[in-house]
């Protein structure tokens, strides 16, 4: 099932179903609890506008999870899993402006397969992480890379609002073990990878995450970036895609005075 949200003809935010035909259905209910209930059609993916298909209370990254991208800017492959947070006002949605911040001299997109949870969890045993996973959307960890690379910490560079689109849907049954992620900036490919090239894998990173943290539902995961990662300016269109799962496609804009 390919779950959304869009945006109400009174401007407010409700659940849906995409069919397969790209028919957008209206569904009641909660999706992590006792699950939705497809109803009448209202569109389809190109009139209606998707939302975000997730608003987790804590978005959750991991850095350095493709050896090629550490090494294409000279970093370490990490040990253990390298986790750093960024904000909910960082979420975007599909087609969304992502603002180039006029603090950044260089704009970074970063593709990810996402990671979104659908129980709550705590200290789970790499064997028993895939339990608590609801499904997969796509992602792009955008950063302001001359921020993260002046700052101690990664916040300010990860974090700045537009700087997590999601989208388009949550497929709860999709198979992450072995796509193709990449990203596209006006057409052209440029980073490239496979998400069989993990340092550490879907339930090791769970495991990892949920011993120091409660996982609830909503949360997401986002899983590491492949190599390939160039600057984008104002006028840009960044497409995210994953194998089988979809694109999620932003133009870029100057921020306003």
């Amino acid at each position: 099932m390919r779950i959304i949200r869009y945006e109400t003809p009174q401007g407010g935010a409700r659940w849906g179903v995409l069919d397969p035909d790209g028919t957008v259905r209206a569904a009641e209910g909660d999706p992590y609890d006792g699950g939705l209930t497809p109803g009448a059609a209202v569109g389809d993916s190109g009139s209606v506008r998707l939302l975000a298909p997730v608003t987790p209370s804590t978005i959750l990254c991991v850095g350095r999870n493709y050896a090629d991208h550490a090494a294409e800017f000279g970093n370490p492959v990490p040990k253990e899993p390298l986790i750093f947070l960024k904000p909910p006002s960082s979420i975007a949605g599909p087609g969304d402006e992502v603002v180039h911040p006029a603090l950044s001299g260089r704009l970074d997109p970063e593709a990810e397969l996402v990671v979104v949870i659908g129980r709550r969890g705590r200290r789970v045993a790499p064997e028993d992480a895939m339990d608590l996973v609801f499904g997969y959307t796509l992602g792009n960890d955008v950063t302001a890379r001359d921020i993260q690379k002046s700052d101690p910490q990664w916040t300010r560079g990860k974090g700045f609002d537009t700087f997590c689109p999601l989208g388009p849907w949550v497929d709860t049954d999709f198979d992450p073990s072995d796509v193709r992620v990449t990203c596209a900036v006006n057409g052209e490919l440029r980073q490239d990878g496979r998400t069989r090239d993990f340092i550490f894998g879907i339930p090791e990173l769970i495991a990892y995450i949920s011993a120091f943290t409660t996982l609830v539902p909503g949360d997401i995961i986002m899983t590491g970036t492949p190599p390939g990662v160039r600057p984008v300016k104002p006028g840009d269109t960044m497409t995210v895609a994953v194998e089988g799962l979809g694109e999620l496609s932003n133009p870029v804009v100057a921020e306003s005075a």
